[in-house]
């Protein structure tokens, strides 16, 4: 799951460059080449554009059946189905920030603000910037802050020190990693309005008003449905629902991809170039088209660390090119099935607590 971060204080970056990275140095330029020669770098619009509709139309149909029901405690079946459907506006969002959709990066930006502002309550200069680091230095212990210690740790050095209500949860924070992710919906929405109201983020006063505008237009919008809909006792209910399996469904997607693997630090990584930076740090999750659409396509981690800007339909193509292609190198390509994928990362997770149950 996204970790739980403080508010960025770095300047916002711009969204992720529409272009797959440079080839640098010899392992990844056949590869690059190969890849674009088969046209894979290409953008869908229109793949996407049928799923956007779809999205909009499921999310009608459930505002619909919200102000059908009324007040009623059967209205509470409509949050699972708001918890997928915001799901998919969150994959779209993240591919429009690495420019998947188009390479216009003004449309991205549009796109990114309706799905992630608007309709999800997540800022999106924040998670660009935020995600920008991430694919730049995966895994890195001094540089990803996906794996900075917060609330989880992700190395045993990064135990030291930790007691109180801190040391308890790192004790135990495989078996509370999926509880925990059932408040990543709400966290995401106080990122997003923290983001924008500090005054730390060198972000340009007509953005930060937007994202700001955006933003509270969701909560406004969201709050006001289910007051208008349902009892204050079942509008309450109805969002933690909701919330809560956004989270986990938003958990159990990025769980499986980093998790456990190579955590790079400038002494065992100054060779490394941008194959074996993203390889190496990466999981694949084995299965078909079910997986792909419930996982929005990150079960292809590799591919799509490789070539971020690479349209979601098109990792699975790149897929084999890939396999091979590290095969030849001798780089291990890691693969495997979504429960072992989960069991690798939270056993990651329970050997970094180790130190502080075995003082315990």
């Amino acid at each position: 799951m996204p970790r739980a971060a403080a508010p960025l204080a770095a300047p916002a970056a711009e969204p992720i460059p529409a272009r797959a990275p440079r080839a640098s140095g010899s392992d990844f330029a056949p590869l690059l080449r190969t890849v674009r020669e088969q046209g894979l770098l290409e953008r869908r619009a229109a793949w996407y554009t049928r799923g956007i509709t779809v999205n909009l139309l499921l999310l009608a149909a459930i505002v619909a059946g919200l102000v059908l029901v009324g007040p009623s405690w059967w209205a509470l079946l409509l949050a699972p189905p708001l918890s997928l459907v915001s799901a998919r506006m969150a994959f779209v969002a993240h591919d429009a920030g690495h420019s998947q959709i188009t390479a216009d990066r003004r449309k991205s930006r549009l796109i990114q603000l309706v799905h992630a502002n608007l309709l999800l309550g997540m800022s999106q200069e924040w998670w660009n910037d935020k995600h920008n680091r991430h694919h730049a230095n995966p895994n890195h212990i001094d540089k990803d802050p996906d794996v900075a210690a917060d609330i989880l740790v992700f190395t045993r050095h990064q135990t030291e020190g930790r007691s109180g209500l801190r040391g308890w949860l790192t004790r135990h924070q495989a078996w509370l990693f999926f509880p925990l992710t059932t408040l990543e919906g709400i966290a995401l929405k106080v990122y997003g309005f923290q983001a924008v109201l500090s005054r730390k983020e060198r972000v340009p006063a007509r953005r930060r008003a937007t994202e700001g505008l955006l933003l509270l237009a969701h909560v406004v919008g969201y709050v006001t449905l289910l007051l208008t809909t349902l009892t204050a006792g079942q509008a309450v209910v109805f969002a933690l629902i909701n919330q809560m399996l956004l989270g986990l469904h938003l958990g159990m997607a990025f769980a499986p991809n980093h998790k456990g693997m190579e955590m790079p630090d400038p002494e065992n990584c100054a060779d490394w170039g941008h194959l074996r930076r993203q390889v190496l740090t990466s999981r694949n999750i084995r299965g078909g088209h079910l997986t792909d659409w419930f996982l929005g396509g990150l079960n292809y981690q590799i591919e799509h660390h490789l070539f971020p800007s690479m349209p979601r339909p098109h990792l699975r193509l790149a897929q084999p090119l890939v396999r091979a292609h590290c095969r030849r190198l001798g780089v291990p390509y890691t693969e495997t099935g979504l429960v072992e994928s989960y069991r690798q990362a939270l056993g990651h997770l329970h050997d970094v607590g180790e130190p502080l149950r075995a003082g315990a």
